[in-house]
């Protein structure tokens, strides 16, 4: 049998690492290709290892809770395709070539073969198994193609069967983008990946921690609770971001009346219509990016004695998890999303965050944060700031108050929605008057906003 050397694949730009969590197989077992091998957390998010080959799991190199770099070997499979595994293709991907050479010779009838594309992976975030990506590779599929197949794998990963099936269904519509020729067949992508030594443990794996020392219940009757994983890393961010910060707060009640008025209106034409359950948090999302056009050194990080100014707006969204955690994915280019695009990736990424299934790219690259402690009841709040951004806005609990109205004919009391803003910002960098400002800004958005507006 040839040895193959399960690696950890490359989940994101800005992964490096990830922590083995749980082994799904153990050594003996047998595993089919593309089969989940082990579980994996990088910062907040969990996901699988896919195996790449079938065969049979003999060497696990980490144990759980281990640190693996990307790129690392985590375990040995024997493979049950020979011994000379460089000079022939692996089984998985002749069987997955003979049945879409059949789907491409229908393909001949009616189009001219076109020689194979290249396809660059790296521009999708998402994860695509090897044999996914040689398949893809030689039936010339697009990037765009590929991230638009239903994936019936964990958190819709595309599977083996799943991009066979879009094959045929391409080969059998009536007008198709060109194939590649049968003859351009080939295995080359996997010979750099099937290695024959046995590899040995890295010696850069995590060093065993020491032994904790638990706290004993003094009378007997305390309940001792260790953090869970997810707990223990925000535990350590809130801490560092309080030691690194100089934290200040500005805070600024809000009349959002005519958003209130309006919201009301129209949320059953657009859910209708968009097919989106229409929430408060996309109209403050729009809100915040627009200020932070107006101040953009709010959009700013620190490193050492120097300031470095964001390019993109980049909203981090804080949610609740419905274990008690929380966890922060981003909106990438707030600012060019329209009030219908902000409605659909806040709630997108708000349902697979609670379902656990945010990649983690999703959680990376914030330049602003937004907090919603209102949901809770909160009136207002003072959020630590998400490192190593410097400011975080918490949206208050809206209520029903009574206000002084302004009026040509004079001041009245009303009945009025109004909220407070809290903002945190890092004094190191940003004093009160662009914090004070900055936050103003969005108050102002906020209270022009139209209650004739379209959507």
């Amino acid at each position: 049998m040839a040895k193959f050397e399960l690696k950890l694949p490359k989940m994101g730009e800005s992964v490096a690492e990830a922590t083995v969590t749980n082994w799904l197989k153990k050594v003996g077992d047998k595993i089919e290709a593309d089969e989940a091998v082990l579980e994996i957390a990088t910062d907040k998010v969990d996901s699988e290892v896919p195996s790449e080959v079938a065969g049979t799991l003999t060497e696990i190199l980490f144990n759980v809770d281990d640190v693996v770099k990307v790129g690392q070997t985590i375990a040995i499979i024997d493979t049950e395709g020979g011994s000379a595994p460089i000079e022939s293709p692996k089984e998985e991907v002749v069987e997955a070539v003979a049945q879409i050479e059949k789907a491409i010779e229908v393909v001949k009838e009616t189009v001219q073969a076109a020689p194979s594309v290249e396809v660059d992976f790296s521009a999708s975030e998402k994860f695509f198994s090897p044999l996914v990506k040689n398949i893809a590779k030689e039936e010339g599929i697009s990037i765009a193609e590929l991230e638009s197949i239903k994936g019936t794998g964990k958190e819709g990963r595309v599977t083996k069967d799943d991009i066979i099936t879009y094959v045929k269904d391409r080969a059998n519509k009536p007008a198709i983008a060109p194939a590649p020729k049968a003859e351009t067949v080939t295995v080359e992508a996997q010979k750099e990946q099937v290695k024959v030594e046995t590899p040995k443990a890295d010696a850069s794996k995590a060093e065993p921690t020491s032994e904790k020392k638990i706290p004993v219940s003094v009378n007997g009757q305390d309940e001792i609770i260790e953090m869970d994983r997810m707990r223990k890393l925000i535990s350590g961010y809130m801490v560092a971001s309080k030691q690194t910060s100089a934290h200040v707060q500005s805070f600024i009640e809000v009349d959002v009346t005519n958003i209130v008025n309006w919201r009301n209106k129209v949320k059953d034409a657009f859910e209708k219509r968009e097919g989106e359950k229409l929430t408060f948090t996309p109209i403050f999302m729009e809100a915040v990016a627009k200020a932070i056009k107006d101040f953009p050194m709010i959009n700013i990080s620190v490193e050492g004695d120097y300031i470095i100014k964001k390019k993109n707006i980049n909203l981090g969204m804080a949610a609740a998890l419905p274990n008690g955690n929380l966890i922060v994915p981003v909106i990438k280019n707030a600012d060019m999303l329209n009030l219908v695009g902000l409605t659909k990736i806040v709630n997108d990424l708000a349902n697979r965050a609670r379902n656990n299934q945010l990649k983690p790219d999703e959680i990376q690259g914030g330049t602003y944060t937004v907090t919603n402690v209102g949901t809770f009841g909160s009136v207002f709040g003072t959020p630590i700031i998400n490192q190593p951004q410097v400011a975080i806005l918490a949206l208050g609990a809206i209520r029903k108050v009574p206000a002084v109205i302004e009026a040509p004919t004079g001041d009245y009391i009303g009945i009025r929605h109004k909220m407070f803003l809290s903002h945190s910002y890092d004094h190191r960098v940003v004093d009160g008057s662009l914090g004070g400002q900055f936050v103003k800004r969005v108050a102002d958005y906020l209270e022009g906003f139209s209650e004739n507006r379209e959507f």
